[in-house]
């Protein structure tokens, strides 16, 4: 620990209510700890209540979501204002986290080398857009949760797991669960990358065999491309006649989704971005089976992998394993989760991946 570190951050929001990233605001919390004074620039700010040594500082999106600024405006406001904040703010930093957008590495890298700060992206996405390849020619450190969360070849390559509150998402007490329908659910942006068409498949398969099931989908469509995917999705489910198992939850909250996980039998997950998601972590954390087509979770899942993972699209595999999980005894499903859990609790949890980065810097 070393509280003499100032440091800013740059990120996409702060808000601790947020669906997606809501997560970030205990991010937040941890580095504080380790730091005399933090600073953070979000494109866009909410609900948070962090310590006295934080300043948030806002590039204004949520007030052009209500004035109505054409994108191209607002975007130059919002570059504007980063400009402004780094000069104004420069002596209350000496090092720069920059959080999954490596565009602000580009645009602010020059005056940070200029003025001595050492830089570092987070980065945990399959996708390499040039803005990457150029971002990390740019930082001096690339911190990323699994070896396929960043994809290119770098010497400034540091994988440190991802960032789970297991206090927040941690089992259900055993005596407050109560038996019933089995119960699945799967979390995550509403968007064809993410395949709930495969889901829908299987469970079809399960509700013919006489299977009883229910399945919510949590999570919200952004764009209009996503809203007429999630319209497709839902006419779907109506067709296959299985509009009373799939439930379409809609957009939760961060701080909810631990309860909503706790309340769950197993967790789904179709994903074909080849990066970590945390969803999975999060579900492992309270102590849930889980079922994925990820292949990053190659290097998570360890002596689970075959037991756990189904090739990409094949729903007839997935519904079997789905199948699988259900035959098994609570008490088979409960020592899984457990297995899982320590998964995370060992290499993914928020504490040690805040100061994996903070002892990275040095």
């Amino acid at each position: 620990m070393n509280k003499k570190v100032k440091l800013l951050i740059i990120t996409q929001k702060v808000d601790k209510n947020d669906d997606v990233l809501g997560f970030f605001h205990r991010w937040i919390e941890e580095f504080t700890k380790h730091c005399e004074k933090v600073t953070v620039i979000c494109l866009q700010k909410g609900d948070y209540d962090l310590p006295e040594n934080t300043k948030v500082l806002s590039l204004g999106k949520e007030k052009n979501l209500t004035t109505g600024y054409r994108l191209l405006t607002a975007k130059l406001k919002y570059i504007f204002n980063f400009y402004k904040y780094i000069f104004r703010e420069r002596k209350n930093y000496d090092t720069v986290f920059v959080h999954m957008n490596p565009e602000y590495v580009i645009l602010g890298a020059p005056f940070w080398k200029l003025w001595g700060k050492k830089i570092a992206l987070w980065y945990a996405h399959g996708a390499v857009p040039f803005t990457l390849k150029l971002a990390e020619k740019m930082t001096d450190i690339v911190f990323t949760s699994t070896k396929s969360g960043f994809r290119l070849v770098s010497k400034k390559k540091k994988v440190v797991g991802q960032g789970v509150d297991t206090e927040k998402f941690q089992p259900r007490p055993e005596a407050e669960k109560k038996p019933g329908i089995f119960k699945i659910i799967s979390i995550g942006r509403i968007s064809p990358v993410k395949d709930y068409k495969t889901l829908i498949d299987a469970i079809e398969i399960l509700e013919k065999q006489g299977v009883k099931l229910n399945v919510d989908i949590v999570g919200a469509a952004g764009l209009p491309e996503q809203e007429k995917y999630l319209s497709d999705l839902k006419e779907t489910v109506a067709r296959k006649n299985i509009s009373g198992v799939i439930n379409f939850v809609g957009a939760v909250s961060n701080k909810d989704i631990a309860a909503r996980l706790q309340s769950a039998d197993l967790f789904v997950n179709m994903s074909h971005t080849g990066s970590m998601d945390k969803a999975i972590l999060e579900a492992m954390a309270c102590g849930l089976p889980i079922l994925t087509c990820n292949e990053a979770l190659l290097e998570v899942l360890g002596e689970y992998k075959e037991k756990l993972m189904y090739p990409k699209k094949d729903f007839k595999a997935l519904a079997e394993k789905i199948s699988r999980v259900i035959g098994e005894t609570g008490e088979e499903r409960k020592k899984l989760g457990m297995g899982l859990r320590e998964i995370v609790v060992r290499n993914h949890g928020t504490a040690g991946l805040i100061a994996k980065i903070m002892a990275s810097y040095k």
